[in-house]
């Protein structure tokens, strides 16, 4: 096998490789004696076939399997001989082959950048640990609270307000005929709560035990059902039941109802959520103000194709963002292309990023355990009840959906590596000063 370096320009690097044809005739018989071992023919025994008679029937097919095999290998070699490291899949062509004739290919590809990371010790990062008041625990015990209340029949006369739950029976029709879905009976509406299409409940409001009423609405033009987005219809309401809520005290007993023991152990709950719920949030700020610096200190070629790929990727996002009337206010009012000149910059980063990190993590042999990978898992079944098997037998059998799992755990050790080097220091806030720092960097 001849391999010769045709192009080396910055990242891109082309190659000729050249494989003798006798090399491929050797492999060529070998293969169809190894069928002939095993293929019945009449008139011979097994492994008696004639070579000459195998050559006429399954020569094709075996010489292109001996082609593909041999791009492969021949590819191989060559990123182990020049020590390569593809930024993504090589483009490989067929550039001669005739029959007798020596095969020629050609491989192009993009190599990984030699990145050179910053010594970690010298950076300094600022960490923040939230002091949670007495007064946030108290409110989130409330909140917990309310969920608890229940709704109790009110007296006779009320009239319902917000937050009441009126029981009712409904029927609607769209030009004046019923559809599916628009009927119930004994219905359980809390007011207020926009369950409902908008502008029903509000109408709703006042309504008295026995009272009937016609509430008139449209539906929104993004309604799920296509028959009625848009359209004007009208309900026929009856009140059966107006019930008030009755709110639920903060005391052993709720807590019970929520699976602990006693007042006291759900108040250490709460503030242990509290606390890892805001020590997540400053982790994330953390991380990405050390991707910031990591950002600012590195400056490498990037591969183009990884760079186009990315960009590609995000733009196809903007584009159904935009055509969905969901693009983020701040990027609503800008050209095309001043939204493209932004987002390819956005790409660069995030490719140089990664090539940064993963560098880190193969230089340090930083691996991701199988335990985690098999939480990871876990924890993406449980978000489909009812479906967890499925959703595990997918991941089991798609290579592809389990890396996209392994890829945030995987950078997240690699940033546990770097912040347990660099120098960290903590700063004490109230959650009002965190927020609104986070406001401020948003």
């Amino acid at each position: 096998m001849q391999i010769t370096e045709t192009n080396a320009n910055g990242l891109k690097r082309e190659f000729k490789v050249v494989i003798p044809a006798d090399k491929l005739k050797d492999q060529v018989d070998s293969r169809l004696k190894e069928l002939g071992e095993r293929i019945k023919m009449p008139g011979f025994r097994p492994g008696k076939v004639p070579l000459q008679l195998l050559k006429q029937r399954y020569e094709k097919s075996v010489m292109g399997e001996v082609l593909e095999r041999s791009v492969q290998e021949g590819s191989s070699q060559l990123m182990t001989e020049h020590n390569l490291r593809p930024a993504g899949q090589p483009k490989v062509e067929i550039v001669k082959f005739e029959d007798g004739q020596d095969l020629e290919f050609s491989v192009a590809l993009e190599v990984i950048p030699e990145i050179t990371p910053v010594d970690f010790k010298t950076i300094s990062l600022q960490k923040t640990v939230v002091e949670v008041p007495e007064s946030e625990i108290e409110e989130s015990l409330q909140r917990l609270a309310k969920r608890q209340r229940k709704a109790e029949p009110a007296a006779e006369g009320h009239a319902a307000q917000s937050g009441d739950v009126a029981v009712i029976d409904f029927v609607g029709r769209v030009d004046g005929k019923e559809f599916d879905g628009g009927k119930a009976e004994d219905f359980h509406l809390e007011l207020g709560s926009g369950m409902f299409i908008p502008g029903f409940e509000d109408q709703l409001i006042g309504l008295k035990k026995g009272d009937s009423r016609t509430v008139k609405v449209t539906f929104p033009a993004e309604y799920g059902n296509k028959e009625l987005a848009g359209k004007p219809a009208e309900f026929e309401v009856t009140a059966k039941e107006i019930r008030t809520p009755v709110d639920t005290p903060l005391d052993d007993e709720l807590a019970k109802a929520m699976g602990v023991d006693d007042l006291a152990t759900l108040r250490k709950r709460v503030r242990e959520q509290i606390e890892r719920d805001y020590g997540l949030a400053a982790r994330s700020r953390l991380k990405r103000g050390l991707l910031d610096l990591l950002a600012d200190k590195h400056d490498f070629t990037l591969p183009e194709s990884l760079v186009d790929a990315e960009f590609e990727a995000i733009w196809r996002q903007i584009e159904a963002d935009i055509k969905a009337d969901r693009l983020d206010a701040e990027d609503k009012g800008k050209s095309e292309d001043q939204l493209k000149s932004e987002y390819q910059d956005i790409a660069k980063r995030r490719v140089k990023l990664g090539l940064l990190l993963s560098e880190v993590g193969r230089a340090n042999n930083i691996q991701v355990p199988n335990e985690d990978l098999t939480r990871a898992v876990i924890a993406e079944a449980r978000r489909f009840p009812g479906q967890e098997k499925q959703v595990i037998d997918y991941y089991q059998k798609s290579p592809e959906a389990l890396n996209q799992l392994r890829a945030p755990i995987y950078e997240d050790k690699v940033i546990d590596f770097i912040l347990e080097m660099a120098q960290v220091s903590e700063r004490r806030a109230t959650p009002d000063e965190f927020r609104k720092e986070g406001d401020e960097a948003a």
